[in-house]
């Protein structure tokens, strides 16, 4: 997904500046699809004007200067749902957890075991925001990406909580010298 894609998609659910569109797509039901960052976003929302896919409305603030609403057209919308019906590309995950994983044999133990514990922590935090019951909406394909990010932090914490000493045994047998290895 591009940041303009993630911009019409996010404004196809209603009006918002480009703040709310950075909060969004980082802290937002949308921080799941595309990293998009204020350096991204503000020329993606420039573009989208021109092409007439979007429109902006200054709304007066006081002592503060007037904030720029950004409103998806009916083209606009049109658009979104060309890019959706094409074949998606690939999901991606990037872990640097994993990296560590993926090391282990040539780290310490106490290395694997703050890093499994951060990591646990982290699908901890991420499915108590899954979770908050003043996340679920009407809208049913929200509900349904919501309920399948939850089913995946679980899955994941399941897995590193089952399997998360056989990482730390890796990084331990081979912390061992070599005669206690024969042994």
């Amino acid at each position: 997904m591009s940041v303009r894609s993630l911009c019409l998609a996010i404004l196809s659910f209603g009006d918002a500046t480009g703040y709310e569109i950075r909060k969004e797509s980082t802290d937002g039901r949308f921080s799941y699809f595309e990293d998009a960052s204020f350096g991204s976003i503000y020329p993606a929302l420039a573009r989208l004007e021109s092409e007439g896919l979007v429109t902006v409305r200054e709304e007066p603030q006081a002592g503060k200067p007037a904030r720029k609403v950004y409103s998806i057209t009916e083209v606009g919308r049109a658009e979104l749902i060309d890019y959706l019906c094409e074949p998606q590309a690939r999901d991606t995950f990037k872990s640097p957890f994993l990296l560590i994983a993926l090391n282990a044999a040539q780290l310490p133990p106490d290395v694997i075991r703050r890093a499994l514990e951060r990591r646990k922590a982290q699908v901890r935090e991420e499915l108590q925001l899954l979770t908050d019951t003043d996340k679920e909406c009407g809208h049913p394909g929200s509900n349904w990406t919501r309920s399948y990010g939850i089913a995946c932090m679980n899955c994941t914490l399941d897995y590193l909580e089952e399997h998360g000493e056989a990482l730390v045994k890796i990084a331990e047998d081979a912390a061992k010298p070599v005669s206690d290895a024969a042994e």
